[in-house]
């Protein structure tokens, strides 16, 4: 299997506010830069949205190592609410639905077939991979990168 590596942020100005995401995804020498920005959406949709944007530009099954600075999404990985929700029917321990089940599902088919490391690492502390995809995600909500579409599944 290929290594792969993937750093891994998103933004929201305001939350709910204008909102984008940044990832890199890189293998070997190879380098791919992803961002999107979003008319009105919240920063955890864009944490979850910039891994699964990685995670989809993969072409085959890959050993991957996923670098994000959000609790959030790190979290819910490494210690099994990802799974526990599925379980209960993307319910929470309070019986309360999940929260940005759409991305949660979408980020659950993404995974298929890659072996996958979480790791998380601290924001804006000067890592230098997780700082341009800071860049890369401020700069979407910002509207850099094109036309700023809107997020389907927010509904606040």
């Amino acid at each position: 299997m290929k290594e792969v590596v993937i750093y891994t942020d998103g933004s929201s100005k305001g939350n709910p506010g204008p909102g984008g995401y940044g990832a890199l995804v890189t293998y070997g020498k190879h380098r791919r830069e992803l961002a999107e920005g979003f008319l009105k959406t919240t920063n955890n949709r864009m944490e979850l949205l910039a891994a699964i944007c990685g995670l989809e530009a993969l072409k085959e099954p890959c050993r991957v190592t996923v670098y994000s600075d959000s609790k959030y999404l790190v979290d819910a990985r490494l210690k099994g609410w990802l799974e526990g929700w599925k379980k209960k029917g993307w319910k929470k321990s309070d019986k309360t639905p999940v929260k940005n089940i759409d991305l949660w599902k979408r980020l659950d088919a993404a995974e298929e077939g890659h072996e996958i490391t979480w790791q998380w690492v601290k924001g804006h502390a000067g890592n230098e991979m997780n700082e341009l995809c800071d860049e890369l995600a401020t700069s979407a909500a910002d509207g850099h990168y094109g036309v700023m579409k809107e997020d389907k599944g927010f509904t606040g």
